[in-house]
């Protein structure tokens, strides 16, 4: 049925009906000069102008993603990343998984450290562990670094005694049988180096587990270490301490594989073997691996990714029982927070204050007065900043310019001169000077582009020279004022040359505590956890001040 209210009953032209027109009598598609279809024509020309623009822009694009954002994002891995615990000790970490952290650990824990342990001590990387958990418990670095000199002779008694019994234990060959896989075992003895990678026996791997896991230890890390094949060393002294635990607790009776007559004849006899146990030979070796807080650390920071930097951040640890305030001295990283935002605002605040009458003066003076004054506020960009900060260390001391003037007027007494250094007096006086320049050149800018006439307008109208500033002037350069402080808050939350000069024990800012720790501590985690929440508060700040000043609201001019 037709539609009497159609577009096509209309008999007089209108736009609907000349494009169905044009569709009905359409023979094909619009061509271009070449003779291809124009809208594909028109496709590849803009895909070609993409990527001329993407080219162009491609040098600042990469360098942007190799010096900007890849070290941001570096960062951010680096504040949560901590692998090298379950890297360094994977047997004691599966172990601490059920550990009561009321009691030290049971025998099987001990013995898992001394497998991980061990074989740390031989690729010389248990230092590094420890001077990473140093950071969180005090004293760890000096016990895994003395740990290593006496690691190596745990399970020596239960060695001597395997020695004793058959010297055929003493031999590197006895132990390749027994533990390597046929085929690994054939090229490896023909072989001159570290031969193929080792490979364990699959019946040595179901009769004797702990023994067959510190020997593949052993046997991968003197090939990768040393490059000195397995078939020609004799094994450390904890695949000995496996192999008396694995015997005392495993029915060997029906091993039928290489040697096993020789390790029947063990089995008969571990049961009058003597020896300490793993918990006991750690605590001959050092009695700090009797304390609880010791397993409490490692168990606490044996994940992978941590949240300990960033609590430790706020003043906070992670520990067995959950997460704990810091001892009260340790609590410092809010108190330098806090400073820092209270500091960079009124480093802000001077730079408004001071900078506002300036600017304002340079935008209403003739061109060639205040392009003389504008060169003198730029001067400061022309000077090292050391320069500028070390002629502040010299003004400020108590023996220094302003003093010796406060005292010849007559201000202050000789004996009682002003502590105007070393504190935070000191790192807001020279940091505004130096942060001044950012205040005022926006200020210029905005304050340059307000006309004249509005003021004497006001002014014509009756308002006196106050009202006319406050309620036609001032508001126009707000914008010039939000510019600058942001320019001037950003760069003093950040700062850490002045601060770290002038500023003292109470005048120093985060960021000094930031570049402490990436260059003195080497707590890199920590640094990049405090430089996070760094940025995270800058960016929440500029979130507050879009919200209540605007930042449409920010000009430069």
């Amino acid at each position: 049925m037709s539609d009497a209210t159609g577009p096509d009953q209309f008999t007089a032209p209108t736009p609907d009906n000349a494009l169905r027109n044009a569709e009905r009598t359409d023979t094909g598609p619009v061509l271009a000069a070449d003779g291809t279809p124009l809208k594909r024509s028109l496709s590849k020309a803009l895909r070609a102008q993409k990527l001329r623009a993407l080219m162009l822009i491609a040098p600042l694009l990469i360098f942007i993603m190799v010096a900007f954002i890849a070290p941001i994002v570096d960062m951010l891995f680096r504040s949560v990343e901590n692998q090298i615990t379950s890297e360094t000790l994977p047997r004691t970490v599966v172990a601490l998984e059920n550990w009561d952290p009321e009691g030290l650990p049971d025998d099987d824990t001990y013995a898992a450290l001394t497998y991980d342990f061990v074989e740390a001590v031989e690729r010389r990387i248990h230092t590094r562990l420890g001077s990473r958990l140093n950071y969180e418990t005090t004293g760890m670095s000096s016990l895994f670094r003395r740990s290593g000199r006496g690691a190596d002779d745990i399970g020596e008694d239960y060695a001597d005694q395997f020695h004793d019994l058959n010297p055929a234990w003493e031999e590197a060959a006895t132990w390749a049988s027994l533990m390597g896989a046929p085929d690994w075992l054939e090229d490896a003895s023909a072989a001159d180096g570290a031969g193929l990678p080792f490979r364990l026996s699959v019946a040595a791997m179901e009769t004797l587990p702990e023994t067959a896991d510190a020997y593949r230890s052993f046997a991968r890390t003197v090939q990768q270490e040393d490059n000195d094949n397995p078939t020609a060393e004799e094994p450390w002294n904890s695949v000995y301490l496996a192999l008396y635990r694995d015997l005392s607790r495993v029915d060997v009776s029906g091993y039928d594989g290489p040697q096993a007559d020789l390790l029947a004849e063990a089995a008969a006899a571990v049961d009058g073997f003597e020896g300490l146990s793993p918990r006991e030979a750690w605590l001959e070796v050092n009695e700090d691996w009797g304390d609880v807080d010791v397993w409490a650390t490692i168990e606490a920071f044996s994940d992978p990714y941590t949240a300990g930097y960033f609590l430790t951040s706020i003043d906070l640890q992670l520990t067995p029982q959950g997460i704990e305030s810091q001892p009260e001295e340790q609590q410092i990283y809010v108190l330098l927070f806090q400073r820092t935002i209270f500091m960079s605002g009124m480093i802000t605040l001077m730079c408004v204050l001071l900078g506002y009458p300036i600017a304002y003066l340079l935008s209403n003076l003739p061109s060639k007065s205040s392009n003389l004054l504008l060169i003198l506020v730029l001067l400061p960009f022309w000077t090292s900043l050391l320069v500028r900060t070390s002629a502040w260390k010299v003004l400020l001391q108590q023996q220094g310019v302003i003093n010796d003037i406060l005292v010849w007027v007559g201000i202050v007494a000789d004996d009682n001169r002003l502590a105007l250094i070393n504190n935070q007096l000191g790192t807001i006086i020279a940091m505004t000077h130096i942060l001044l320049p950012f205040m005022i050149l926006p200020l210029f800018s905005v304050m340059k582009t307000i006309p004249p006439s509005y003021v004497r307008a006001a002014k014509s109208l009756g308002a006196t020279n106050f009202t006319a500033f406050r309620r036609v002037y001032f508001p126009q350069s707000i914008p010039g004022i939000g510019a600058g402080c942001i320019l001037v808050f950003i760069l003093a939350i950040g700062y850490y040359i002045t601060p770290e000069l002038v500023g003292g024990r109470t005048g120093t800012f985060i960021s000094n505590r930031i570049a402490y720790h990436i260059s003195s501590s080497l707590n890199w985690g920590l640094a990049a956890a405090l430089g996070s929440l760094l940025l995270a508060l800058v960016l929440v700040l500029y979130w507050v001040y879009d919200r209540i000043v605007g930042i449409d609201n920010v000009k430069l001019g």
